[in-house]
């Protein structure tokens, strides 16, 4: 999976329900960046970016249908390995406060909590949900 056009169909199944999916436009200009690390398998694929010694997690999907079979722990080891060899020591991400199965992954992956943001994903029903801040640290 690498054209932007199947990323953006994916991310919108992925994120169903929690907001906007991202376009194939926002994923080609992503892309072009060489600031970002991109890993992607058959059902999913991980973005971050890497400035100085620090890399974000800017997104992680996968297929609904492949869900709970290990995919997002590969993709998220993967990208973490990529943004390691390129000297990052810490990796950040945020996820939204309801989002269970993410916070899960994160958790078992060895991410801790480090802030909150009040009210900052919007839902298509209105109501805005916590963003947790987590972070790991990818020294060795």
């Amino acid at each position: 999976m690498c054209a932007t056009e199947d990323m953006a169909r994916l991310h919108s199944r992925a994120f169903a329900g929690h907001g906007r999916g991202w376009s194939a436009d926002e994923f080609a200009e992503l892309l072009a960046s060489p600031l970002t690390c991109f890993c992607a398998g058959p059902h999913g694929f991980a973005i971050s970016r890497v400035i100085a010694d620090e890399a974000e997690l800017l997104t992680l999907a996968t297929d609904p249908e492949h869900r709970r079979q290990g995919v997002g722990a590969a993709l998220l080891a993967a990208v973490e390995a990529d943004v390691a060899a390129r000297g990052a020591l810490r990796h950040y991400l945020e996820v939204a406060a309801d989002n269970t199965a993410a916070r899960a992954l994160y958790s078992r992956a060895g991410y801790s909590q480090t802030g909150r943001r009040a009210g900052y994903y919007a839902r298509r029903e209105g109501d805005h949900v916590d963003a947790l801040l987590m972070e790991k640290s990818l020294r060795t």
